[in-house]
């Protein structure tokens, strides 16, 4: 018996040297990387995902232009933005990529091949730290889903185009693919916020509302579709630095409103965002905390190493 359980140990060993190993060697069979140029300063300039790869209609490809290595990384280690540390030049130099992906490679294959570009050509070393967060949980609401299932699983995501965004009949942005669009429409001291998604599954619903709440949020609802939404709440712009302040009530300034007609105004349908996912897309946020992975780098380089 100890012969036995000791052939086994040794067995489990090698299979994980193996997996190191093949994940060492697990790397697009071409990549070109360069630094994106500069941006025209009264043309568009898009920032979107990388496109083609496993499960779209150019696999064998993955073209990511005006790509930031903060981006990168969330997409290499499925971490979000939260969970990085790292200096402030990781979200603002930009880069186009290119990069041949072999035959009949998955996505998590893909993933790990964007960490081993990440150490080649950027030179890049971190670490894993565990770290308490404040976080939001997403789950279904008890009154149930109102998500509406994509026609289009398998949908590409959206292309930029140039001049003006377009607006169908209802004053919507028209998408011509999966992603979603943020239009915030000021008036007065009064901002309304739109979020139109195509074919988002719930797990980039939950990043997206991460970015709005500036805080994490993690998708508890095991919900595996892809969906099309329109949200509309009150956003928080206390960070943007262009909202106008508020105009003097007529006849002067009067009293300060009081914290309980404050609290009445937050709680109404569609006021925040917490209250607008619930009622209009059946999901609900729940704060708590949560011990969340943190990546660490320790370092990296601007220019990335030679094609």
């Amino acid at each position: 018996m100890r012969r036995l359980l000791l052939s086994a140990g040794i067995a489990v060993f090698a299979c994980a040297l193996a997996f190191g190993q093949a994940s060492e060697s697990l790397t697009f069979e071409v990549a070109s990387v360069k630094p994106s140029p500069p941006p025209d300063p009264n043309g568009r300039v898009f920032f979107g995902p990388p496109r083609g790869g496993p499960g779209t209609s150019d696999p064998g490809q993955i073209t990511w232009t005006n790509a930031a290595l903060r981006n990168i990384l969330m997409t290499a280690y499925d971490v979000q933005t939260f969970q990085i540390t790292a200096p402030d030049w990781l979200s603002t130099e930009r880069y186009d990529i290119v990069a041949k992906v072999p035959a009949e490679a998955t996505k998590t294959q893909v993933n790990v091949m964007w960490q081993n570009l990440l150490k080649e050509r950027f030179g890049l070393v971190l670490h894993h730290e565990s770290k308490d967060f404040q976080v939001d949980e997403l789950t279904v609401a008890k009154g149930g889903l109102k998500l509406k299932e994509t026609e289009d699983p398998n949908i590409e995501p959206l292309t930029p185009v140039g001049g003006p965004l377009k607006l169908n009949k209802n004053g919507l942005p028209e998408m011509n693919g999966s992603g979603a669009i943020v239009t915030i429409s000021l008036n007065n001291s009064s901002p309304t916020a739109r979020m139109v998604a195509k074919g988002l599954p719930v797990s980039e619903i939950a990043i997206r509302l991460a970015g709005l709440l500036r805080r994490p949020v993690i998708d508890k609802t095991g919900l595996t579709g892809k969906y099309d939404f329109t949200l509309e709440f009150t956003p928080d712009l206390s960070g943007a630095g262009f909202l106008p302040p508020p105009p003097p009530p007529p006849g002067g300034p009067g009293p300060a409103p009081s914290s309980t007609a404050s609290a009445q105004s937050a709680s109404d349908p569609g006021s925040n965002i917490a209250s607008a996912v619930e009622k209009q897309l059946g999901l609900k946020l729940t704060a708590t905390k949560g011990k969340l992975d943190v990546l660490i780098i320790d370092k990296a380089d601007k220019v990335p190493t030679e094609n």
